[in-house]
């Protein structure tokens, strides 16, 4: 990304701590690149805001980003199951505190998540989506070499053999943390029998004598308790539904290992890592999960880190109080949007609003009558809260809370509320993604070992041994082993003909001996710089001459404007100056990364003016210790860069199909408003003929707004295609990435469908009956899934169709990455439609090669060009611009 970068780094969230070293492949300019996302998308679109139970996880050096940090979840862990707790009854819902505020109206709200009684509280679902496309018979390609390949999966040997009666439970008064319902249900184990326990659901090995079974008892405060449990039915250890009771098992086991549940996921509180400068501590521990996989039920382990922060809201309220006079606009800035982990039941929950007008000693409404937030803490978890008088925090309930009972809005106390997620400031700290690289990045021999550690853990303490063995369950102490295989490298086709084998997947010595496949002459072209800054301004533009002539690119002598102070509107002001001359492209040189003075230049130009713009930082120009060579490469990088965004093509691969249309689609959540999202779509339009790219965004705020703008963005994107070629692609290829697996039947049902109806409506206007040649392709970066090589990491074209991929899948793994630093994280394709007609070993081998085309980076990227180009796309309007840019500029790569 150009120096558009400072801005963009904030947005998205990068894949991992950062580590220092230079990864194969540059991105353009080398100094600021652009942060890809790895949350996973709900389909209206989910926020770039931290997301409850994950984790801190080691990814690999090599994606367009040097900062690469997977979704932080920083949260300060609670008791572990097994941990006795006081029980009590749960608050009656309430209304908010002198008003909700917010979109709530005079609706309720409660001070924390439980359960209306007679509704058990909703636990992971286990249900499997059957994706598979009914005329896939075979997914298994043919092509490269064949490569032994080792996962971070263990076999299950053997599991119970047994059917098992299922039960629901329920508590009245209700009961909220999972820890005190499983100790209450534990005093009645004789009644019961042996049996699993998620805090939900009941799994039982022998059937209760009722259908209902009602339980009377008094709690340890004194008050009467009521448990239901209701029989739901048998399931058979046969049937899918028995992974929820392997994985309960399973769970069950690692108590044994003494670690700390938070979340879903358990971690070693005892071999924490402090980094005291950043108050931060580091929690190594594991994400586990057993599923059905193409052979066998699979145990997938991976090592994670939990970072946690010392921080609480109420820290960050006084500290506007403090520094700022208009402290809680200032306040609200910071905390709306952002996760908060509260200690006393171990939850998570964003923060929608604040109220101002409410506080702690405020009153709601219990079955004993009125309470307040102070007496109800004091009486629920024995806290004390210290400043009665601080706002309280307001959290929307999800839907399947809101279908579950619970009320609309949530009431939280700050001081009782611990910060969860990196900050901007932290992300951009680079010494504070350094220290987290230290410990979080493994290298694959060491993680094979941590792997193998926590098997030989799991397989010999006395405790979960025992539980292993009363289920009768066994695991294989070995990494799976299985065949993958190697495509060939391929080529990368320059100007006039040249091609260059991309060895390593890196190709960033070839750029200055070649030409670009396709240029523009740059002849129009402003430079705008403050006094300080133009000397390295003008310096900087002999330099890019210079480059861009050495790659037989014309760029003319700019025209530099003056301006002599660095405030928004003076950088305004000129481009409007600018702008009276029809320039090409106006190039601004900045002082620092200053988001709003980015936001402020590229809505300018993106939206009212059109023009596309090179934004540059001082520094990235100025030679660091009259290092001339170094700005060379760097002018040389900006020279691709800025021939991209006037529309041409840095480079292009061999692809053997004609009148293909590839579709990358990735959503971002608007910075300003976060029930807004962007929807950005980017096309090709058929690269074997013509090299060109088709760009569209859209927003929405719910699921149906945006399968209704994703099919008016593709129609507008077929239009383009026949206005270019006179007619419509003969195949589509569809890639959505940010998909998670809870939305797949979501976005199947809606989207795939609703784009069908579509393109075959419109192809029929067009007298073309059979309509396209269609596949839709889930894009998958987040996900647990690692893959070794005798030790090392594979290297980029490997491909995995077979042993860990899903039955019920058309799905396949692909690194497309060569990486030095870090464990290499393969990228899953599932490709839920297909009427394209190729074979799976094409599929996968197009797949490949649409990584080889993003142009901010020379060397192949970790999705297809096209999904990087949309979440590129996504983000900066998402972060900067927060409306649709100019329809002038859906010709150009104007984003990058």
């Amino acid at each position: 990304m150009e120096e558009d970068q400072g801005k963009a780094r904030g947005n998205g969230r990068p894949e991992g701590p950062k580590t220092g070293a230079r990864r194969p492949g540059e991105e353009l300019p080398a100094d600021i690149q652009p942060s890809e996302k790895r949350e996973k998308h709900s389909p209206e679109g989910s926020p770039p805001s931290p997301e409850p139970s994950t984790s801190v996880k080691e990814e690999p050096e090599g994606e367009p980003s040097p900062v690469s940090e997977e979704k932080p979840q920083e949260a300060e862990a609670g008791p572990s199951p097994s941990d006795a707790a006081e029980p009590g009854p749960a608050p009656a819902v309430a209304p908010a505190p002198g008003g909700p505020v917010g979109a709530g109206g005079e609706r309720g709200g409660r001070p924390g998540a439980g359960d209306r009684p007679g509704r058990p509280k909703r636990g992971p679902s286990y249900e499997i989506v059957h994706t598979r496309p009914s005329n896939v018979q075979s997914k298994r390609g043919v092509s490269g070499s064949e490569v032994i390949l080792q996962a971070n999966y263990f076999r299950i040997l053997k599991k119970p053999s047994w059917n098992l009666y299922q039960y629901a439970v329920s508590y009245n008064p209700p009961v909220e943390l999972d820890r005190v319902r499983k100790g209450m249900l534990s005093e009645h184990k004789a009644l019961i029998g042996g049996y699993l326990f998620d805090g939900a659901m009941l799994f039982a090995t022998q059937k209760l004598p009722d259908e209902v079974t009602e339980i009377n008892m008094t709690s340890r405060s004194g008050e009467p308790q009521q448990i239901t449990i209701k029989f739901t039915g048998i399931v058979s250890m046969s049937e899918s539904r028995s992974l929820q009771v392997l994985n309960l098992i399973l769970r069950k086991a690692m108590e044994g290992l003494k670690l700390q549940l938070v979340g879903r996921n358990f971690f070693d509180a005892v071999s924490k890592i402090d980094i005291r400068e950043y108050k931060l501590q580091l929690w190594p521990g594991y994400t586990t999960s057993i599923r059905q996989h193409e052979k066998d039920v699979l145990l997938c382990a991976e090592i994670a880190h939990k970072v946690m922060r010392t921080e609480t809201v109420y820290d960050i309220l006084q500290k506007c109080i403090h520094e700022s006079r208009d402290y809680q606009d200032n306040f609200k800035k910071q905390v709306i949007g952002m996760t908060v982990l509260t200690d006393y039941n171990n939850k998570t929950y964003r923060i929608d609003d604040v109220d101002f007008n409410s506080n702690p000693k405020k009153t709601f409404e219990t079955k004993d009558g009125p309470t307040s937030f102070v007496d109800y803490y004091y009486k629920k978890y024995h806290i004390r809260i210290r400043d009665p008088g601080q706002p309280v925090l307001l959290s929307r309930s999800k839907e399947k809370q809101l279908r579950s009972g619970q009320s609309d809005l949530i009431i939280l106390i700050p001081e009782l509320c611990r910060v969860t997620g990196l900050g901007d400031a932290m992300r951009t700290n680079m010494q504070l993604m350094l220290a987290l690289g230290r410990h979080t990045r493994l290298a694959p021999d060491m993680r094979i070992e941590r792997l193998k550690a926590f098997n030989r853990r799991l397989l010999k303490s006395e405790q979960s041994v025992n539980v292993l063995k009363e289920w009768q369950m066994s695991l294989d102490p070995n990494l799976v082993e299985f065949k993958g295989r190697m495509l060939k490298p391929e080529n990368i086709v320059f100007g006039e003909g040249s091609k260059v084998p991309a060895e390593n997947a890196d190709w960033t010595r070839s750029l200055r001996d070649h030409a670009p496949f396709t240029s523009v002459d740059l002849r129009r072209m402003y430079v705008i710089a403050p006094n300080r800054s133009m000397r390295e301004a003008n310096d900087f533009v002999r330099c890019l001459i210079e480059a861009a002539r050495g790659m037989r690119m014309n760029i003319a002598q700019p025209r530099i404007q003056q301006i002599h102070d660095d405030r928004n509107s003076s950088y305004i002001n000129a481009i409007e100056s600018c702008c009276q001359h029809d320039p090409q492209l106006i190039m601004c040189v900045v002082p620092n990364n200053n988001a709003e003075r980015y936001s402020s230049i590229k809505k300018k130009t993106c939206v009212d003016r059109a023009i596309p713009t090179q934004v540059m930082c001082h520094k990235t120009i100025t030679p660091r210790g009259g290092n001339v060579r170094g700005l060379m490469s760097i002018a040389t990088k900006v020279a691709i860069q800025i021939n991209c965004k006037l529309g041409a093509a840095a480079w292009m691969i061999d692809l053997p199909l004609s009148g293909l249309m590839t579709i990358g689609y990735d959503i971002a959540k608007s910075s300003k408003d976060k029930s807004k999202s962007f929807g950005a779509l980017v096309a090709t339009m058929d690269m074997k003929s013509a090299a060109r790219y088709y760009s569209s965004v859209s927003s929405h705020r719910n699921g149906e707004e945006l399968s209704n703008e994703l099919t008016i963005s593709v129609t507008k994107a077929l239009k383009e295609f026949r206005n270019l070629h006179g007619k419509l692609p003969n195949r589509i290829l569809f890639y959505r990435d940010g998909v998670g697996d809870g939305q797949i039947q979501h976005v199947l049902e809606h989207e795939v469908n609703i784009l069908k109806n579509k393109l075959k409506a419109i192809y029929k206007s067009e007298n073309v009956e059979a309509g396209p040649r269609f596949a839709f392709v889930i894009v998958s970066k987040k996900i647990n899934t690692r893959l070794f090589s005798r030790g090392r990491n594979p290297n980029a074209g490997t491909v995995v169709d077979d042993v860990v991929t899903l039955p019920e899948r058309y799905d396949f793994y692909l690194v497309s990455q060569t990486v030095r630093q870090g464990t290499v994280s393969p990228t899953s394709y599932n490709v839920i439609y297909d009427t394209m007609g190729l074979d799976p070993d094409k599929m996968q081998i197009l797949t490949y090669k649409m990584t080889h085309l993003y142009y901010n980076w020379s060397g192949t990227t970790r999705v297809p060009a096209v999904c990087q180009y949309a979440q590129k796309l996504a983000s900066l309007v998402g972060a900067s611009i927060h409306q649709s840019p100019s329809n002038l500029l859906e010709k150009q790569l104007y984003f990058l």
